[in-house]
């Protein structure tokens, strides 16, 4: 078998699960219920945040909080100081891919 297979987890449970942590990119699956989130820190290498249900509440660097809705795929630069949270009711659920994958 030529291919890897990687399995995520199911379910509304809190999840941070480290899916893909490799030389090249790290792919991340997150679960977050109502106020839960990470713990604010800086982006440590580019990060593409795909929204797959719910709505995640974002602050980035001196911003506001703006909001984005599944389906939303956002582009965050090395860097910036991010503040991720669910705010809502709804189970948010979200795909973190940071390429390239961080030295450290």
């Amino acid at each position: 078998m030529v291919e890897q297979v990687f399995s995520l987890s199911q379910g509304d449970e809190r999840t941070v699960e480290r899916v893909v942590f490799d030389e090249n990119i790290h792919y991340l699956h997150m679960v977050f219920n109502q106020d839960q989130g990470l713990p604010q820190h800086y982006s440590n290498s580019n990060v593409y945040m795909t929204v797959l249900r719910g709505t995640l509440s974002i602050g980035l660097n001196d911003q506001e909080v703006h909001e984005y809705e599944g389906g939303t795929l956002l582009k965050i630069p090395k860097g910036t100081k991010m503040n991720v949270r669910n705010l809502h009711q709804e189970v948010l659920e979200l795909i973190v891919v940071k390429a390239p994958a961080p030295e450290n």
